[in-house]
């Protein structure tokens, strides 16, 4: 019973330090930890985070930013209004190890920083105060205050802005949607889905500091940054562990180009048919028209209601036209208003415009959409002509 108590009091005594600014030893090291990505959107573009080690003080542990509020009250909805509150995490280095590893099966790659003493000390001091549950939250920003970007911040505001980031080798510049799709598959529904939700302030060339919003580059740039006039900020970097192989679950015939190029040329068959017989297949232009318009009223609320900068100006809008949803009654009218012909043609006008917008380079949009937007221009010519009939 002695020894349990025992056990039990030591324990606390250790768990009530371990939250505590403990002042660090010279054998203390801080390191960067970067994540490789994994087989999942969310975890795609890799993890960042700080370790604390400290064999002296038996202190290992590592801190990282991006964790989801899920007590946060009305959750799903700040979240799709880019009002949600994001938390910094800590946990036990070997917890945090072993999940990367036998879990999620994703790379783990440190550099430890050459810090000076006190340095180690202000950084450490810093990650304590800022887990504090008053300090935890902070608003999330996929491109300006990720997992990655705090690190940057992090390291720098403790250290008075001493470190300097040169630009590594084979550096070259890149647009913010480019670098995002570095990281992914162009031909899968989550990169469509990410170019038709972001409009074109992703399609600017980011900064070279800008580029550390994604954690392989913070590692890439940390490794070639100089600290205290000139230091290498990285005194040494290892492989923690490497990836082991998997077999891909990408396939073709699930993919958009395949799905929405079927569904395109059932559209041209369709329209052919229609041409061929002189006739309007009404579901058929119903169905576009709600579809395209639910589409449109999407990108609205995510560029206009919504504090996403991310989302703003966003010409998918020219396809995926929100009046469309107001047009579909005229499908339902034995005798169509005169205006359907004009609006058709204004629809044909913006299909122009996005060609245009894509072409000079103002919004890259997704390639699984190409044969859907080819399958658009010919319905609404053949609608055009159609109309011009009656």
């Amino acid at each position: 019973m002695k020894k349990t108590l025992l056990l039990l009091f030591t324990f606390c005594l250790f768990n009530a330090s371990f939250g505590q600014n403990l002042t660090l030893t010279n054998q203390a090291e801080i390191s960067v930890l970067t994540v490789g990505p994994g087989s999942n959107l969310s975890d795609a573009f890799g993890h960042s985070a700080f370790r604390i080690k400290d064999p002296a003080l038996q202190l290992d542990v590592t801190y990282g930013y991006g964790e989801y509020d899920f007590d946060a009250p009305n959750f799903y909805l700040k979240f799709a209004q880019g009002k949600l509150n994001y938390l910094i995490s800590k946990t036990n280095f070997n917890r945090f190890y072993l999940i990367y590893r036998d879990y999620y099966n994703r790379s783990l790659k440190e550099q430890v920083l050459n810090l000076k003493q006190h340095q180690k000390q202000a950084l450490y001091n810093y990650l304590v105060n800022n887990y504090k549950p008053e300090n935890r939250a902070y608003l999330y920003d996929f491109f300006f205050d990720n997992c990655a970007t705090k690190i940057k911040d992090v390291a720098q505001s403790n250290t008075n802005n001493s470190i300097v980031f040169n630009l590594p080798k084979n550096y070259t510049e890149a647009t913010f949607r480019s670098l995002i799709q570095e990281n992914l598959n162009r031909n899968t529904w989550g990169s469509l889905g990410i170019d038709i939700a972001l409009g074109s302030v992703i399609d600017q060339t980011a900064t070279p500091e800008e580029h550390m919003f994604l954690p392989k580059n913070i590692h890439l740039f940390f490794e070639n940054a100089t600290i205290n006039n000139g230091t290498p900020l990285v005194k040494k970097s290892h492989l923690l562990f490497e990836q082991k192989p998997t077999k891909g679950n990408d396939s073709f015939i699930t993919s958009p180009l395949f799905i929405l190029g079927i569904i395109s040329l059932f559209i041209i068959f369709v329209t052919y048919n229609d041409f061929k017989n002189k006739k309007q297949s009404k579901w058929l232009d119903i169905s576009l028209f709600i579809i395209t318009g639910l589409v449109g009223v999407i990108i609205l609320l995510l560029w206009f209601s919504t504090n996403h900068q991310s989302t703003h100006n966003n010409y998918n809008l020219l396809w995926a036209f929100a009046l469309n949803l107001f047009v579909v009654g005229q499908f339902f009218k034995k005798k169509i208003s005169s205006w359907l012909k004009s609006y058709i043609k204004f629809l044909i006008i913006m299909l122009c415009l996005l060609t245009l917008h894509w072409v000079i380079g103002v919004q890259v949009f997704a390639i699984g959409l190409l044969p859907l937007l080819i399958a658009l221009a010919i319905r609404y010519l053949f609608l055009s002509k159609y109309y011009s009939k009656l």
